[in-house]
């Protein structure tokens, strides 16, 4: 998408993102499961946003870091009672890393697949491996991909109020693994606000051989942080893996 860059996402979605987003997975199972595979130690969120999963995590003891690239998202987090108890770094998935050692880094609801080329993807689990403690883990959650689908594009409605309508305009490219949208959002008194999205997505076996070039190892794999069985059948994935 021409024009779009790191932080194009979060600048664009952040005073929105809590209202559309806050329920989106179960914020209790995530940070039940996180706070097991942390295991008492530090944590780093890749792509923190507002903080859905790092206030809560934070919440209950767990010292949580996290870095976005967007400042818009960050000033967020930090407007709210508790933003404080999460140490925000403006900082995107690869370069500006704290540097740990951390327990755990996990990263969220397909967030990863917003670095857009398979090489940024790779250099995001070698920052990541780097910063690990002994045995620490990773934790990715992610849709899984349709591998044989065509080309699409679509246009359709996300809602309807009487003062604001929310369109959802958007194209994937399954033989380059990405895909890409706007939601254009039209307000009787704003006019219109575009805001912008994109992903290059890989799958469960793509994502495994990446990891194992960066040193980390397969241990669990689930079809959500509630911890149920994965199958061939599922949408969704967590997957985990352990420094070697």
């Amino acid at each position: 998408m021409r024009g779009y860059d790191d932080r194009s996402y979060g600048d664009g979605f952040a005073d929105v993102y809590d209202d559309w987003y806050a329920d989106i997975t179960d914020v209790d199972a995530t940070t039940a499961a996180l706070s097991h595979l942390a295991a008492g130690g530090a944590v780093l969120e890749l792509g923190v946003g507002t903080g859905r999963l790092a206030l809560p995590l934070a919440a209950a003891g767990v010292e949580v870091h996290g870095v976005d690239s967007s400042a818009a998202m960050l000033d967020r987090l930090r407007s709210k009672p508790d933003g404080h108890t999460v140490h925000a770094t403006v900082a995107d998935m690869v370069e500006g890393l704290p540097p740990g050692p951390f327990s755990l880094v996990f990263v969220a609801y397909n967030t990863f697949f917003s670095l857009l080329t398979q090489a940024r993807q790779q250099a995001c689990l070698h920052a990541v491996a780097a910063r690990l403690r002994a045995g620490g883990v990773f934790a990715i959650e992610a849709f899984v991909p349709e591998v044989d689908a065509s080309p699409t594009s679509s246009v359709s409605v996300r809602s309807v109020a009487a003062d604001r309508v929310v369109l959802s305009v958007s194209t994937a490219d399954p033989e380059r693994q990405l895909a890409e949208g706007q939601y254009v959002d039209i307000t009787e008194t704003g006019g219109v606000r575009l805001r912008p999205w994109s992903i290059r997505w890989a799958t469960p076996a793509q994502l495994d051989e990446m990891a194992a070039e960066a040193g980390l190892r397969l241990t669990d794999r689930w079809s959500g942080f509630d911890r149920a069985p994965f199958g061939p059948d599922s949408a969704r994935h967590v997957s985990v893996y352990r420094q070697e």
